[in-house]
């Protein structure tokens, strides 16, 4: 009761004070268009959540293979772990971990990552896996910070990262190749073709990448390839399909001060997904099946002086579903959409022993999770939109959850906008933690957080910014203890964060732009991979054939460690520099840490000091 009253405290003088403007003559500039934030294509205005918004034009310019560092720089309060140069692996030492205020984990199965709107992880682990997320694959990507559990559902209760795949706007082809060299012998390379002809598109792509690593036996190696087709039956009719598929070859050195030694990591994942999409000036919707699957294989590795194991893990996991949702409207100014989701999720473990005898089943367990969702959204006036949802989930092991959402978005004058949500997220238990290794509980229940944010964002002529606060409160989070003497997984943590983001964009003018955000995050529960204080700043010049680019990113209050606590702070400048030779030639320079700086991110794994790497792009 306590909070509402303080969410109606503070969202109530607004409301006042957008009635007695009601009467001003308004102009708003047009905001981006999203569908992350409600699942149909909207005015990111009028969504009470908070959405960022990566444009493939900063995603190109970080000459990066992987897409995560980017985001994890332009997105305030979203960190993501890392070990170095290339890749993040699996398993034990594994980076890749994400959180969104706090909230994610690693393995990370409290963030939803989405491929077009289709979700992207393991059906025994229950956790993505962040080499699949290739810099070449997106358009753009759009998160939604803070929980979206009443669209997406389990997994979605710290945020959403929605990969929109690439395709052909204009009519006609493109063919983008780049190469890359640099530090520790790493090699980049992607292609990708894209083709709009008639009411047909089409993109594919490949890469290759591998790097020996900046410490001895830390190796990776990896080729992916995607392949996009659409068609459009009518003006108000589309079909599309989707296919990614990676394949990672990754070793772990171990810690600096406990080495092990053949930790390797032999991953292949894949996903496909079909949908049929409807969409005019009334009405939106979908429906779309998928299959996700994954085989793994894991050598854990010894340490110096000790005996090798003698088995090698092996999963085979999978995630299939179907996903109908429909938008309209029941009455004017309305937009409500109702929807249903249906998934089976699950896998085989095993160990595989090197002698004669018999695999070892871990687990052979399989989940069915269906739910269904209905979202309104209603314009009251022209200045204040309110908008609710709710959502029932049910899970065949773990049970049910209802999970409701509410907020406002009111415009007032000189493109200015107060948000306010109250949003739950949950989070079911994995496969992982209710039937495999020895914490396993399978009478875990489900995780709940309550999340309650108010924003303020304008954009002016040449400068937008945005500030957001937020409390989010949590229990039942699922905690490792000992019990009886014995490890066991139980409903016993709790969340009580809050914090403010804050983000600034200046055009100065067609040549300088200055970008910035700042996070600040206080946990009264600690938890590793999630920093106090997160501040990044970069500025870009263009003029002509030149494109610089420098940045900075500050971390202090990082916890790398829980037991014992150990913290790390570190500042990282990276740079890009790109010269235009010609129409279809580009020539990059791109280096990071150029400070040198000494630090870690996962304990007892030392980042890379300076890196350098270099390379051309063609567009033909």
């Amino acid at each position: 009761m306590k909070h509402l009253s303080l969410f109606l405290f503070v969202i109530l003088p607004f409301t006042l004070y957008g009635q007695a403007l009601d009467s001003l003559q308004q102009t708003h500039k047009i905001d981006e268009i999203v569908v992350t934030g409600s699942k149909v294509k909207a005015d990111a205005r009028l969504l009470s959540t908070t959405v960022s918004i990566i444009e493939r034009n900063t995603i190109e310019h970080s000459n990066r293979t992987s897409l995560l560092p980017s985001l994890a720089e332009f997105v305030p309060s979203l960190f993501i772990t890392s070990r170095g140069v290339l890749g993040y692996g699996v398993s034990t030492g594994a980076a890749g971990g994400m959180s969104m205020r706090g909230v994610g984990g690693s393995p990370t199965t409290g963030m939803m990552v989405l491929i077009d709107g289709h979700p992207q992880y393991m059906g025994l682990m229950g956790h993505p896996i962040a080499d699949a997320y290739h810099s070449s694959l997106a358009e753009r990507v759009e998160i939604l910070r803070g929980p979206a559990s009443v669209l997406y559902g389990s997994n979605a209760m710290g945020g959403v990262i929605n990969i929109i795949t690439r395709r052909m706007q204009k009519s006609g082809s493109q063919t983008n190749a780049q190469v890359g060299y640099g530090s520790y012998n790493t090699l980049q390379t992607n292609l990708t073709n894209r083709v709009h002809k008639g009411r047909f598109t089409s993109a594919i792509m490949g890469s290759y990448d591998r790097s020996d690593g900046h410490r001895a036996n830390m190796g990776f190696e990896q080729y992916g390839g995607s392949a996009r087709v659409g068609a459009e039956l009518s003006p108000s009719w589309e079909v599309t399909a989707n296919f990614t598929i990676t394949h990672f070859n990754a070793s772990n050195p171990g810690s600096a001060s406990s080495p092990i030694i053949d930790n390797d990591s032999r991953i292949t994942r894949g996903a496909t997904s079909v949908s049929l999409r409807n969409h005019n000036n009334k009405r939106q919707g979908a429906i779309s099946l998928f299959y996700n699957w994954g085989i793994h294989n894991i050598n854990d590795g010894y340490a110096e002086g000790a005996t090798p194991p003698d088995y090698l893990f092996h999963s085979k996991d999978k995630m299939a579903g179907a996903s109908l949702y429909q938008n309209f409207s029941l009455w004017a100014k309305n937009r409500t959409t109702i929807g249903a989701d249906y998934q089976l999720t699950g896998g085989v473990a095993k160990n595989r022993y090197t002698d004669d005898r018999e695999d070892k089943v871990i687990a052979d367990k399989y989940m069915h999770n269906i739910a269904g969702y209905v979202s309104s959204q209603q314009s009251i006036w022209h200045w204040l939109v309110i908008d609710a949802g709710l959502r029932y989930d049910y899970n065949s092991r773990a049970g049910r959850a209802w999970v409701p959402q509410g907020g406002a978005s009111i415009l007032l004058p000189q493109n200015m906008q107060v948000k306010a949500v109250v949003s739950k997220g949950f989070r079911f238990p994995t496969i992982r933690e209710m039937y495999m290794f020895p914490p396993q509980n399978p009478e875990l229940r489900p995780e709940n957080i309550v999340n309650y944010e108010i924003s303020l964002h304008q954009q002016l002529r040449s400068i937008s910014y945005g500030i957001n606060l937020y409390y989010i409160d949590g229990k039942d989070m699922i905690q490792t203890l000992m019990v009886d003497g014995r490890p066991r997984n139980v409903n016993t943590g709790k969340i009580d964060n809050r914090g403010i983001e804050a983000e600034i964009s200046w055009q100065a003018d067609p040549r300088w732009q200055v970008l910035a955000n700042y996070s600040y995050l206080r946990m009264k529960y600690p938890v590793v991979a999630a920093p106090e204080h997160k501040l990044f700043v970069a500025v870009r010049y263009n003029h002509k054939r030149w494109m610089v680019g420098s940045d900075i990113q500050y971390i202090n209050g990082l916890i790398t460690q829980s037991n014992p606590i150990k913290e790390e702070s570190y500042v990282l400048w990276n740079a890009n520099i790109e010269y235009h030779a010609s129409k279809c030639v580009r020539i990059y320079l791109h280096g990071e840490n150029l400070l040198s700086q000494k630090y870690e991110i996962n304990a007892g794994y030392p980042m890379p000091r300076t890196t350098i790497s270099a390379g051309v792009k063609l567009s033909l």
